[in-house]
């Protein structure tokens, strides 16, 4: 009996969502940072085993949008939850706030089995847990509660299995080979946005995005990558830079490891630093970086 469908993780800004993805995948396919909303737009991740095929939707944390990017993030969110098989809700909450009930009563009118998935279990004591767990349930009525820590993996394989149980019978909807449904150019913008947002300050990072500008193969395989690290404020690209450019250095070299590693080849890497005023709420901007609707 061959299992199949598409799971959307949902929750709050910074609970552990793509953490909990690159875990079941057990591969680093999203980016992750202790920066809250990190991840911005949609991405279908495929796991596949000898009885299963499970498409994983990460989508940006829920908040309240300050700007038309902030506004694209929680559209795209609240949309992966429509027509899927499985909603998992992550949360890492000891008691419900105002994010997590905005979610949980929007989730009320989806169809799709749900899962209350409590994160970061390692740093709860036992009886906390039990109590977090008997407050979320009486906001909804969850199929299934499971505590797990998605950094380390504990009880991932037990969430796994679950999945699987409410999952239908069903076709591969991808060839065993493919791991995302996403452009290779997309891989590389977050991987060097990754980097950024490690090695920057608090106030920059919301306000830089990465567009690829050229990539091209050479015939040995090597890959030569040119990107753009766009920014809102004159007053960041300094920072952005580096003294001597050592930072805008640092996040280069950093993301061609990670790149070298994921496209298993040798990659020259080139960043330069461009200033777009207020891009975030410029939707000719938002759309040349790939935060298009539908996309």
């Amino acid at each position: 009996m061959f299992k199949s469908g598409y799971v959307t993780i949902i929750g709050r800004p910074n609970v552990g969502k793509s953490t909990l993805l690159n875990n079941l995948m057990g591969e680093k396919l999203a980016i992750v940072s202790s920066k809250p909303q990190t991840t911005r737009t949609t991405m279908q991740a495929i796991y596949n085993d000898n009885d299963s095929q499970i498409i994983f939707v990460d989508t940006p944390g829920m908040h309240k949008p300050k700007h038309k990017l902030g506004e694209y993030m929680v559209n795209r969110a609240t949309d992966s939850t429509n027509e899927v098989d499985l909603i998992l809700f992550l949360t890492d909450s000891d008691e419900p706030g105002p994010g997590d009930e905005f979610i949980i009563e929007m989730m009320k009118h989806r169809s799709a089995p749900k899962f209350l998935v409590i994160n970061k279990m390692d740093e709860k004591k036992p009886e906390n847990l039990a109590q977090t767990l008997l407050a979320y349930q009486k906001l909804a009525d969850f199929n299934e509660m499971i505590p797990i820590s998605a950094l380390h993996g504990k009880n991932v394989t037990r969430l796994m299995d679950l999945m699987k149980k409410y999952l239908p019978e069903g076709p591969a909807y991808y060839p065993k080979d493919i791991m995302a449904d996403v452009q290779e150019k997309f891989i590389v913008a977050e991987t060097v946005r990754e980097k950024a947002l490690r090695l920057l300050n608090e106030e920059v990072p919301h306000g830089i995005a990465v567009n690829v500008t050229s990539m091209k193969e050479r015939p040995d395989g090597t890959l030569d990558i040119e990107v753009d690290i766009v920014t809102e404020k004159e007053s960041h690209k300094p920072i952005i830079i580096g003294r001597g450019g050592q930072t805008l250095k640092k996040i280069g070299m950093y993301a061609r490891q990670d790149l070298e590693h994921f496209f298993r080849t040798k990659v020259n890497l080139k960043a330069f630093v461009k200033v777009r005023k207020d891009w975030r709420d410029n939707p000719g901007f938002l759309a040349e970086y790939g935060y298009k609707k539908g996309k």
